[in-house]
């Protein structure tokens, strides 16, 4: 079983800019897309960002276009997500995520694409 582990969020400024990183435990990280979701208090879980398996493809949220970045390192089994201009309704717990299929040409864009998440990482902004 594959096991996700997300670092890199804090408390932040409005408009500065954090990194996240998901480590993925295991040897096939490379066959799966992955993703970055967030939920905030109150609120469903929600797609910011997708990357299909061999960075070729991405799909971002309307929220997060021009502002945020995702990328994968898969010889580090890691996923990245670069947070920019930062906005207090960004607020929300990220985890990521990988996708149930392998070698997906275009990541999925639903939660229920992916069945392995991690525990998340909080990212709060202030104003």
């Amino acid at each position: 079983q594959v096991q996700l582990v997300e670092s890199g969020g804090g408390l932040v400024q409005a408009g500065g800019s954090l990194r996240l990183s998901c480590a993925a435990s295991g040897q096939t990280f490379s066959w799966y897309a992955m993703g970055w979701f967030r939920q905030a208090p109150g609120k469903e879980r929600e797609l910011v960002a997708v990357v299909n398996w061999s960075g070729g493809s991405t799909v971002y949220a309307d929220s997060a276009k021009g502002r945020f970045t995702i990328s994968r390192d898969n010889a580090k089994n890691t996923v990245y997500l670069q947070l920019n201009s930062l906005k207090p309704e960004d607020t929300a717990i990220y985890y990521c995520a990988r996708s149930r299929e392998r070698f997906l040409r275009a990541p999925p864009t639903l939660n229920i694409g992916y069945d392995a998440w991690g525990q998340g990482t909080q990212v709060t902004v202030s104003s």
